[in-house]
């Protein structure tokens, strides 16, 4: 491409140079805020200094600390991304819009998942040529993870992810008109624990005003851990790293040296007298809360805005079928299995997505749509079905791509209907346009779904 055709943005901190495709604009690694470095790992986000003369935006941002995960013959590559990209500067937002001509087009921004401890904006998955297609600005982010993230510390703020997602947010306020959006039409939108972020968000007071619209996909209202609970991941993981628990202690360490102790945090017990572990064992890192957030509603921005929230039908499929092995499971095996899946998907995810919506639809003066997404992928000899993430290549609209496929692709060796990928994506894009996906709003009273897919 001309280097001379280039698109350059102008925003407060700087000059930013994307390129142009055939979908529109993209602008890559963008930072909404200071790099966090030593000391500065354990701290809120800090404003980003800015700089002179043009930032190349064409290249991806290096991405948080993060450990790489096992999914057996299963790849989800396109899901976690590369893994851990070394780099100070992660702090970032990738943008994708039709044109950055000041245009005011509905924004959405992608709040990943991958347990509070993986992913990042370079996953394939998470291509945004879709939304800008249709005249969406897609704005995709960066948070900490892991220890960084979410470990609660003495002399540290707690949730330090969620500040950074709630700082992103703010750069979304303030710059995002210079690529083309409107920033009285934002919608975030997540999927697990980036869906559980976006519920909090829901229950944060200081996000009134930031965002329009939320979707949450495969989250949970319920899934924070108390300071109890977080407690006793603070105290293995400084027995680990034979330290005091302690933000001024931690941030001695490198960053090579959490991720090394991360087995050491596996499989807590972190039942208490008054709580279940929301997560099953499956993370040592959540939200620390003293209330769940779709107890907490009312204290955030929650009656102003409108929620789209649902489920996959077999979401425990990715962890049991089993421990993400599914090729291994003989015939007598996969109805025990899917009974187990089913009870664990409703841990995870059911249970606390019910009571979200339930919650949102008797506070809010902002409707409330729900879905379950139901189409059964068939990677994994035909077993991994309605799977935890399988809904993902819909909302994007890239379930034709071939790095999906195949037996040990997240969508199987058949294709994708394609008739399904339009439906769901076009979904998305109306309720971040009008707040109406195309089915009627949720009523407590009688909690019926949309069925997306069979």
């Amino acid at each position: 491409m001309n280097r001379g055709a280039d698109p350059v943005v102008e925003t407060a901190a700087g000059a930013v140079r994307g390129v142009r495709d055939d979908f529109g604009e993209f602008y890559r690694a963008i930072p909404y805020a200071a790099a966090p470095i030593g000391a500065g790992r354990f701290a809120g986000p800090a404003p980003h200094p800015g700089w002179s003369g043009v930032r190349d935006g064409t290249r991806p941002s290096p991405t948080a600390p993060q450990p790489v995960r096992d999914f057996g013959r299963l790849d989800l590559t396109p899901y976690f991304g590369p893994g851990w990209v070394p780099g100070d500067e992660y702090l970032t937002v990738d943008v994708r819009t039709p044109a950055a001509d000041r245009g005011r087009r509905p924004v959405m921004v992608f709040v990943h998942g991958g347990g509070f401890v993986t992913g990042s904006t370079r996953a394939a998955l998470y291509d945004g040529s879709a939304f800008a297609r249709d005249g969406i600005v897609l704005v995709t982010v960066n948070y900490r993870l892991g220890i960084p993230g979410f470990l609660d510390l003495a002399g540290a703020p707690a949730n330090r992810g969620l500040l950074d997602v709630l700082a992103a947010l703010g750069w979304v306020r303030t710059t995002v008109a210079a690529f083309g959006g409107d920033p009285d039409n934002v919608t975030i939108f997540g999927q697990s624990a980036g869906a559980t972020l976006v519920g909090t968000l829901l229950a944060t007071p200081e996000a009134k005003g930031l965002f329009r619209r939320a979707i949450m996909q495969s989250g949970s209202g319920t899934g924070a851990f108390t300071p109890e609970q977080a407690h006793r991941v603070t105290a293995t993981a400084a027995a680990a790293l034979g330290v005091e628990p302690s933000a001024e202690a931690f941030a001695a360490i490198p960053d090579e040296r959490f991720l090394e102790i991360l087995p050491a945090l596996a499989g807590l017990d972190l039942r208490t007298e008054t709580a279940t572990d929301p997560l099953a064992g499956l993370s040592p890192f959540s939200l620390v809360l003293a209330v769940q957030p779709a107890d907490g509603l009312a204290a955030g921005p929650a009656r102003d805005v409108d929620l789209l929230i649902g489920t996959n039908t077999e979401e425990g499929h990715l962890y049991l079928m089993p421990q993400g092995k599914p090729e291994s499971a003989t015939e007598a095996d996969v109805p025990a299995i899917a009974a187990r899946s089913a009870v664990l998907g409703d841990a995870l995810f059911g249970a606390g997505t019910a009571r979200m919506a339930q919650a949102h639809a008797r506070i809010s003066g902002g409707r409330t749509h729900v879905y379950s997404f139901a189409y059964r992928s068939t990677a994994l000899n035909g077993r991994l079905g309605a799977a935890h993430t399988v809904e993902l290549p819909f909302v994007f609209d890239v379930a034709d791509k071939p790095w999906l496929h195949g037996d040990s692709g997240l969508l199987g060796a058949d294709p994708a209907p394609g008739d399904l990928a339009a439906r769901v994506h076009a979904a998305w894009v109306a309720f971040a346009g009008t707040g109406d996906p195309g089915w009627a709003a949720y009523d407590p009273h009688r909690p019926v779904a949309e069925i997306l897919g069979s």
